[in-house]
């Protein structure tokens, strides 16, 4: 499998230099396979379609699911040229896939100017203690929707 995870690999670098080269956005790219496919592609595109959350991972899981035609990704694998970001994190456990392949560390990301730590140092904070003034209002009116959501009879688990 390890060659396999090789080849694969090197797909998603060179997404990330192709990203970089035409200034979409960061040196990051992702792909999701199945089945020995490649069934979703993607580079970073924060600056060139004006979107913090278009990082390469989430783009490769927005494709291969709209590829696949579903929201979650059992059975495949995805490779990323560097260790996803918080937010790719949790996409990624959110799409499920079976593994995840990356070159690159955070700290390797960090050398050249894109570090998340501090992102996970806020996770931990107390909600008045994060540097983004955060508020906690209206629970109860909030919650009245989630306790609807128990008694749809329609809805679809995920």
């Amino acid at each position: 499998m390890e060659e396999k995870d090789k080849a694969y690999l090197r797909e998603a670098i060179a997404l990330s230099k192709h990203g970089m080269d035409t200034n979409c956005g960061g040196p990051f790219g992702a792909i999701v396979v199945k089945d020995g496919q490649i069934v979703g592609r993607g580079y970073n595109k924060v600056t060139s379609t004006n979107d913090p959350t278009a990082h390469a991972e989430v783009v490769a899981i927005r494709d291969a699911c709209h590829f696949l035609n579903t929201f979650q990704l059992d059975g495949c694998v995805l490779y990323s040229s560097c260790e996803p970001c918080p937010m790719c994190l949790g996409a990624i456990y959110w799409a499920r896939p079976d593994r995840l392949v990356f070159a690159c560390t955070k700290e390797d990301a960090a050398s050249i100017g894109f570090d998340d730590a501090f992102i996970y140092e806020e996770i931990n904070l107390k909600l008045e203690e994060r540097k983004i003034p955060t508020s906690n209002i209206l629970k109860e009116e909030g919650f009245d929707t989630m306790k609807l959501w128990l008694k749809k009879d329609d809805k679809k688990e995920y």
